[in-house]
């Protein structure tokens, strides 16, 4: 440590510090305008100078490291002085609008210049007017009030690496800037807004809060994010119950102030004019809906159940909830399913994405969860980015990718069949054949095996099964593999080196490896990946899934699945079983795993299932096959929804239940990390509309199982009762950034870092997989490999996303992703409607010509209700956790 004295206080330091983060340690205030802890230090404002003894001139404190010794004076005559003259120098050039300025409260010229006391420039007689800049759907410029202490142009480049803004022209002239001049869009800017976040002034801020309050009229409130796995910490800005603004805390995990488009613009879907707002049923699906009374719609689904129930038995029911809703509200589904209803027929909007991951890694490593924490990522020296749009579907967790490589100096292995974004940043590139995950895994670790890299002691002490894999790898000769997967064989050597050569190795995956024939099989053998280096159980290191949506591991931690209660207790286990029974004052609980979502619409096809409860997803338009899926929903004697819009499932409903967003609840999130986060109601309930668990609850009590709770806090507390991983978790612990869990007892602090000294089945398996084909593929009728996936600008079934103002007004149309060399085979040029046709269905759609997608490929996301991509999906299913096989189907595309 170095010791130094700032304004009298002797203060330890590390060396590498410097004046301003000493300062600041001890609660010694430097004022700031171009600093930002998670910037370079620029020392352009001049603001922060100090006076250091021995020094001839006043040094900027935020670009100054301490060395020992050294006597600093932050609030000497000279250093006043010049803050002041460099404060009039400020306003020479800054319009006098601060009357009617929105940024006026926390603008941090206007408090500087009170504090100091500066009334005027002697520089200038009269300031340069105003000079707005609205054409951007998002984000507000008035570059007459820049200040150039190009906070913005920094953090565009060094956090976000989108290089949007410049320094223009030189000297007295010089600007920020656009390059070219360009609009923030074609510039390349993604509306992460992190330039609104950082500028001191009005120059940038966010449209939509302008002219409608000032900072000091509205309250603040902490929530988390409801649109990706990252489960951005967030803080909503409220006047008169209206939500104005979203912004993020530098200082909250995971997020650090980091927020991509859809969580600071994506909020203004709550007050949508076409939102549910009272009950609606009918006999008959043919029929209009009418409106009904809560008491009626409540009546009338606990009405149908019981009857369903008692004609059909228990096992003709089934419910699905949503990873879209909070823990509570999850555990609650489950809960009234097998104690109310009398089966385990429970599943959720994960069996769709990430079910995979909860098979894959419980076989291995005998936990679904990630082993890390997405911290972790910026710390590791090689990283594996496996079937991961990371910067389009988990923007925030690619950003700690990009400083790890950029900054830190990682590896990036990409292993994807399109070139996404993060190709850029990789060192090697593994574009494989879509579908052949497992026999390109299956070859890096025949290179590991051959070439003797993998980690013996680790192997011998902690794992089983190594013998068998080393057979079965054997075959995956990097020719073989490349015969497979159309990756060359030196860029399986190189990675399969690259990884094996680090004890600071990280997997993250995507949905990239979950959505296939093979998925839960591809989760395996990123485990086999993982485990044969030693790679797991440290920091910086593990397998690590990025969900889909907000709370896929919640949702599946909560036991909203077929066989497990909270926290993967098994239903047939007898313990398990009596415990939970005995919590809910029950005699029996069900013992046979339920059906699984897929298999519920077979059910259906069967007669076996005859009455379904849905709450807060979209399986007509999410699942694969839709029409298919639409046809056998439509057969179900009673189907009740729970939801915020008329969806395209709510359509097929006999009842819908108009329910509460993320906003208007409290509750918990689990992001990917296992981080549990507390939401805070915001803002009332829209008139007319109940909270989802207040819903169960009410159908629950009419059938005759009284279910009452106060408050969501309640039902934590009989979490934490019944799950040993829970114990430790209530709300007061969980208020700032949570608990990551398990969270053994009151006194815990949580768990980051999973299988440290053990595994939670003992030893890790290695599973020995030999590559599986996909079910579908391209042929001569059907020539193209259609792929799937997400944009950025968009989510899930765009029933959020897709209604507000300033995401839509960038991106609201869906368009094919082809090869240029496909599209001039077909004679079909960029932007011209094309049909796509698979063997279940076709669509109309506008085409992009990329070479991101390979030849023979082309791309589609299924966020938009006009362009339906699930109508082409199918036919094939994980092969064991069913999830479909949205990756990989067969697809032809005629000009139209």
């Amino acid at each position: 440590m170095t010791t130094v004295i700032i304004d009298g206080k002797r203060v330890e330091a590390d060396p590498s510090q410097t004046i301003l983060e000493a300062a600041r340690r001890v609660g010694i205030r430097i004022p700031t305008l171009c600093h930002d802890p998670r910037l370079k230090p620029s020392g352009a404002c001049r603001i922060c100078v100090v006076e250091v003894e021995g020094k001839d001139n006043l040094a900027a404190s935020c670009a100054t490291p301490v060395s020992e010794g050294m006597k600093v004076s932050t609030r000497s005559e000279a250093v006043l002085r010049s803050r002041r003259l460099n404060l009039e120098l400020l306003w020479s050039n800054h319009p006098n609008d601060c009357l009617t300025c929105d940024k006026a409260g926390e603008c941090s010229l206007q408090n500087l210049m009170y504090e100091y006391d500066v009334k005027t420039s002697r520089f200038v007689k009269q300031n340069p007017v105003p000079a707005p800049d609205e054409s951007n759907p998002a984000i507000y410029r008035d570059m007459n009030k820049c200040i150039m202490c190009g906070k913005c142009v920094r953090i565009c480049d060094e956090v976000q690496g989108q290089h949007v803004w410049t320094f223009s022209d030189r000297g007295i002239k010089t600007r920020v800037s656009t390059a070219f001049e360009k609009s923030m869009q074609d510039g390349g800017c993604v509306f992460c807004g992190h330039c609104v976040s950082v500028c001191p002034v009005g120059a940038l801020m966010d449209k939509p809060v302008m002219k409608k309050a000032r900072s000091w009229e509205t309250r603040k409130v902490r929530t988390v994010c409801s649109y990706c796995g990252v489960g951005c910490s967030l803080v909503l800005h409220i006047k008169n119950n209206e939500i104005l603004q979203v912004t993020a805390d530098i200082n909250s995990a995971p997020n650090y102030g980091s927020l991509c488009v859809k969580g600071r613009y994506g909020f203004e879907f709550y007050s949508s004019k076409d939102r549910l707002k009272t009950p609606l049923v009918r006999d008959n699906i043919n029929e209009p809906f009418r409106e009904a009374s809560w008491e009626e719609a409540i009546g009338l689904v606990a009405k149908r159940f019981s009857e369903i129930k008692k004609k059909y038995g228990p096992d003709s029911f089934g419910c699905l909830s949503s990873s879209r809703g909070t823990n509570e509200e999850n555990f609650l589904a489950q809960k009234f399913t097998r104690v109310v209803m009398g089966t385990n027929n429970m599943d959720n909007c994960a069996r769709v994405c990430h079910a995979p991951s909860v098979t894959g890694l419980r076989a291995a490593l005998g936990s679904g969860a990630a082993t890390n924490s997405l911290a972790d990522i910026e710390g590791a020296e090689v990283l594996i980015v496996s079937g991961s749009n990371t910067t389009e579907a988990h923007p925030v967790a690619a950003l700690k990718i990009k400083k790890a490589v950029r900054q830190n100096g990682a590896k990036l292995i990409v292993i994807d069949p399109r070139k996404i974004e993060l190709v850029k940043y990789a060192d090697i590139h593994l574009q494989l054949r879509a579908g052949t995950n497992v026999a390109l895994i299956n070859g890096l670790l025949h290179v590991i095996i051959k070439e003797g890299l993998q980690n013996d002691d680790f192997i011998e002490r902690r794992t089983e099964n190594f013998e068998m894999l080393k057979q079965v790898v054997s075959k995956y000769t990097p020719e073989e593999t490349e015969a497979i997967t159309g990756v060359p064989k030196e860029d399986i050597i190189k990675a399969a080196r690259m990884y094996a050569g680090t004890n600071k190795g990280m997997i993250i995956y995507g949905l990239g490896m979950t959505e296939h024939k093979a998925g839960s099989h591809g989760v395996m053998s990123l485990a086999n990946l993982a485990l044969i280096t030693g790679n797991v159980g440290r920091p910086n290191t593990g397998i690590n899934p990025l969900r889909g949506q907000n709370n896929v591991q919640g949702s599946c931690d909560m036991g909203a699945l077929p066989d497990v209660y909270a926290c993967y207790q098994r239903v047939d286990d007898p313990e398990a079983n009596r415990k939970h029974a005995e919590a809910w004052k029950v005699k029996k609980l069900p013992e046979k795993p339920g059906l699984k979502e897929p298999q519920m619409y077979r059910a259906i096809e069967s007669g076996d299932l005859k009455a379904m409860y849905i709450i807060g997803y979209d399986p007509a338009i999410s699942q694969a096959d839709i029409n298919k899926v639409r046809a056998s929903i439509s057969k179900l004697e009673f189907l009740a929804v729970q939801e915020l819009f008329m969806t395209e499932t709510a359509k097929l409903a006999h009842v819908v239940l108009p329910t509460s967003c993320y906003f208007e609840k409290d509750g918990t999130f689990t992001n990917a990390e296992r981080r549990v986060r507390r939401l805070h109601k915001a803002i009332p309930l829209p008139e007319g509309t109940k909270s989802d668990w207040d819903i169960i609850c009410s159908i629950a009590t009419a059938m005759g199982y009284p279910m009452s709770y106060n408050h969501p806090s309640e039902i934590m507390d009989e979490i934490a009762k019944l799950t040993p991983d829970m114990a430790g978790i209530n709300y007061k612990r969980l208020e700032g950034d949570g608990l990551v869990w398990p969270v053994w007892d009151m006194n815990h602090p949580g768990t980051p870092i999973l299988h440290k000294d053990t595994f939670k089945r003992g030893r890790g398996m290695f599973n020995d997989l030999m590559y599986t084909p996909s079910e579908e593929l391209p042929d001569e009728e059907y020539p193209l490999l259609l792929t799937t996936g997400r944009r950025l600008y968009q989510y899930n079934n765009g029933s959020m996303s897709l209604r507000n103002p300033e995401i839509c007004a960038i991106n609201s149309e869906e368009f094919m992703e082809i090869h240029p060399a496909d599209a001039a085979k077909l004679d079909i040029k960029s932007g011209e409607k094309v049909k796509v046709s698979s063997r279940r269905g076709s669509l109309e759609v506008k085409t992009e010509l990329t070479e991101k997608s390979r030849l023979g490929s082309v791309f589609l996301s299924f966020h938009y209700p006009e362009t339906p991509t699930n109508v082409l999906t199918g036919p094939g299913e994980d092969m064991l956790a069913l999830t479909p096989e949205y990756k990989v189907c067969a697809v032809k595309v005629e000009k139209m």
